[in-house]
């Protein structure tokens, strides 16, 4: 740490002089942005925009994801010190990033939410950025998904999950977190021969064609060969990653409303997204961190650290150095 810089560095949300480069403040003071990056509407320039879904009103058991922006960004400040580990380069100083906040919406209005979230992804891809959201439940990927494949098409999926969210729902107008594939599906924002699911380990007749890697099958086979059956699926094609954290065992992630034994373990999570690095990531998501369930903080950090990952595997192919 350089520490003439950590003596005289404060509130980087702010006060950061400019997009790139790595902060030194003290982790447990300052306003609490993702990685001590800028607060920012100005997209001018920006590579990569950090945002935030707060919304959990789509939820089957816990609610409390609303929460987990926040704690995210507050897990986050311990990262912004160094390089993250294992990559060979360093994101934060070779791209310009910004925090753009939280997208605004009416609470008491929760059927014009998905709209409200789907202009604002689609804000920030038109202005030639891209965007890792940190949620919120998992109902926010499907209005995601909508304002990416206006702008690439359908795109490819990889999903970290312990669920499939396949469940049949063909109610237009209705909102859960475990349809929000199904209605991905259906609606051609997604093709079920270029989605893969992992750590799946509850049960659903019907993934729709849905490559399913059940958490099992990463514990017997391995990382590396989970990662060709990954990359089979994907290819090249313009790739969204969304990790619920639910995928994490219980044991490395308590802080999530629907939790299911038998699941990753966080060096596997992590292996498995270094692991990526050269797919074709225009975009991603971490969702169901639910900071209520999980007073050790151990879910925001968590989800911290895979918000990185994905970070380091959106600049892969786009940093300046390559």
């Amino acid at each position: 740490m350089a520490l003439e810089d950590a003596g005289a560095q404060v509130d980087h949300a702010f006060t950061r002089p400019d997009l790139r480069g790595l902060s030194f403040e003290n982790a447990f003071a300052g306003a609490p942005s993702f990685l001590r990056r800028r607060y920012s509407k100005d997209l001018s320039g920006v590579d990569l925009a950090i945002t935030g879904a707060a919304f959990d009103q789509a939820v089957t058991h816990r609610p409390g994801a609303r929460f987990g922006p926040r704690a995210i960004r507050e897990a986050s400040s311990l990262q912004p010190f160094d390089a993250p580990f294992g990559w060979g380069y360093d994101p934060l100083s070779e791209l310009a990033i910004v925090d753009y906040g939280d997208v605004a919406f009416d609470y008491a209005n929760v059927a014009g939410f998905p709209r409200r979230l789907q202009d604002h992804i689609a804000g920030v891809l038109a202005a030639g950025a891209g965007t890792i959201t940190l949620g919120g439940d998992h109902f926010i990927t499907l209005p995601i998904l909508r304002a990416y494949a206006e702008r690439f098409g359908p795109v490819a999926l990889i999903q970290f999950d312990a669920h499939s969210d396949t469940w049949p729902d063909d109610d237009p107008v209705r909102i859960d977190h475990g349809s929000f594939l199904y209605k991905a599906i259906r609606e051609g924002l997604v093709r079920p021969s270029e989605a893969v699911s992992v750590g799946i380990r509850t049960d659903n007749p019907d993934t729709l064609g849905v490559t399913i890697i059940d958490s099992l099958s990463v514990h017997q086979a391995g990382i590396e060969t989970t990662l060709e059956r990954i990359r089979g699926v994907v290819g090249r094609r313009p790739c969204y990653v969304t990790f619920d954290i639910d995928a994490l065992d219980p044991a490395f992630a308590p802080g999530t409303g629907t939790p299911v034994w038998g699941g990753l373990a966080s060096w596997q999570a992590a292996a498995l997204l270094r692991g990526l690095a050269g797919i074709n990531l225009v975009g991603g998501d971490v969702v169901e961190v639910s900071p209520p369930y999980d007073p050790t903080g151990i879910t925001a950090i968590a989800g911290a650290h895979v918000a990185m990952e994905l970070l380091c595997l959106y600049g892969w192919t786009r940093r300046p150095s390559r």
